[in-house]
């Protein structure tokens, strides 16, 4: 069947294909045997350009968007791929901020009809495809790679990278990665390959012997970023987050601007810094004035939405994509520094989280607005609300995400402060 239209295309994309951002579980394959098919097709794209890998639960996507805003910053072709995508499936593919074209997607479609309906991809392996045949194509000097899920077994993790960056290790799709923090952190080491420098952002006490354990086996060098480096007297001043960096008990930077807000923000940071290091080790020429620009440009370079975004500010409303326990506890500390009346709380949440606990964690003051983003993986309404109950809050229930975020607004009086999140879903169909 020719592809005509963009429109068809995604409409093949979303359909056709298995994809676990809207169904879940179904969709997951645990094994690269249809990622090896479709790189032979396309003669390993990945061979053509540099790359770093980024894992972790939670940071990975805010950690990309600044290495590739600082190494754009450098002077390199920087590609970015991410997921999963808020509006566009297009932004899992940017080359220096730039989505490829609808075009692109079209032609990619239609010359590998064939080879789609026997190799039958999921849409993220197909994406992946997508992706390192479009940076090849586009001659780029670096691709930031931001792994889907885990690591070991995802699509992503056919790349050789110049260096491997582990964010954070928290609880999340523990039905696929584990039911131990170790042995969850054992799937994201899947992405460490032999001889090549692997970054671990935080050291985290629990998980860091299984990073040293596969690092020595792989003979990869390894580097807890925090170790060398602290970021010390966070300030926010209505645009930047401004921070100083210390490198070994030394000022490195003085007012580093950060354009993504929210103060976890400070430990990606680290990563980032310990990765142009290492770059640079190896040859690169990434000066502090492209940190400085990097960090400060990220939202020209590569747009980075639902992470600690204000969208109006009468009523003040701001949404963030933190999901899991762990983004939970860090959108939730972040809420707990802010000055407002009421919290009004736009809720929506997937069905394949443990809802029972991010429930307990909320706070019990807040007044929710309930909701389901449109995707069938999703929680229906009637489930939160009967769990919501149960937990004794306060709460108006809603058909959809507009809807209820309307009436968080309306029903909002000077000093309030709307927040809308539970799932990047949610968050995506209001950014």
């Amino acid at each position: 069947m020719e592809i005509n239209t963009y429109q068809q295309a995604e409409q093949f994309l979303y359909e056709q294909l298995p994809m676990f951002h809207r169904q879940g579980a179904s969709a997951y394959k645990a094994n690269l045997d249809n990622t090896w098919a479709f790189m032979k097709v396309l003669n390993y794209p990945y061979n053509q350009f540099k790359s770093i890998h980024v894992a972790g639960t939670n940071g990975k996507g805010s950690s990309s968007h600044m290495l590739a805003s600082i190494i754009k910053e450098s002077g390199l072709r920087t590609a970015l791929h991410t997921s999963p995508h808020l509006r566009d499936m297009r932004e899992r593919v940017m080359v220096d901020g730039t989505m490829c074209s609808k075009e692109y997607v079209v032609d990619f479609l239609n010359k590998h009809q064939q080879e789609i309906a026997s190799i039958q991809p999921s849409f993220f392996e197909l994406m992946v495809a997508m992706a390192f045949e479009y940076f090849a194509k586009e001659k780029v000097d670096m691709a930031v790679v931001e792994v889907g899920m885990g690591g070991r077994l995802d699509s992503t993790n056919v790349i050789n990278p110049e260096l491997c960056l582990i964010t954070n290790i928290s609880w999340d799709h523990t039905q696929f990665l584990g039911d131990t923090l170790p042995k969850i952190a054992g799937e994201k080491a899947g992405i460490i390959k032999p001889n090549t420098p692997v970054i671990i952002s935080q050291t985290q006490d629990e998980v860091a012997d299984v990073f040293v354990k596969v690092a020595k086996e792989k003979n990869a060098p390894i580097y807890f970023a925090d170790k060398t480096f602290s970021a010390k007297n966070l300030r926010y001043d209505n645009t930047y987050n401004y921070i100083d960096i210390y490198k070994e008990g030394e000022l490195y930077i003085k007012d580093l601007p950060l354009a993504l807000q929210g103060e976890y923000q400070t430990k990606n940071i680290l990563g980032v810094l310990q990765a142009v290091e290492v770059l640079n080790q190896k040859g690169y020429n990434i000066t502090k004035q492209d940190i400085v620009a990097g960090t400060k440009n990220l939202m020209q370079n590569f747009v980075l939405r639902g992470r600690w975004q204000t969208l109006s500010h009468n009523p003040r409303v701001v949404c963030d994509t933190g999901h899991n326990e762990d983004g939970l506890k860090q959108v939730l500390s972040q809420l707990s520094k802010e000055k407002y009346n009421t919290l009004r709380f736009v809720l929506g949440v997937v069905n394949d989280k443990d809802i029972d606990t991010e429930i307990q964690m909320l706070p019990k003051k807040a007044v929710y607005y309930l909701c389901k983003a449109n995707i069938p993986r999703g929680l229906d309404v009637e489930i939160l609300a009967e769990k919501m109950q149960q937990a004794n809050m306060t709460f108006k229930a809603f058909t959809t995400v507009e809807q209820a975020l309307e009436q968080a607004k309306q029903d909002a009086q000077q000093g309030d402060l709307v927040f809308v999140g539970g799932s990047t879903y949610t968050v995506a169909e209001i950014v």
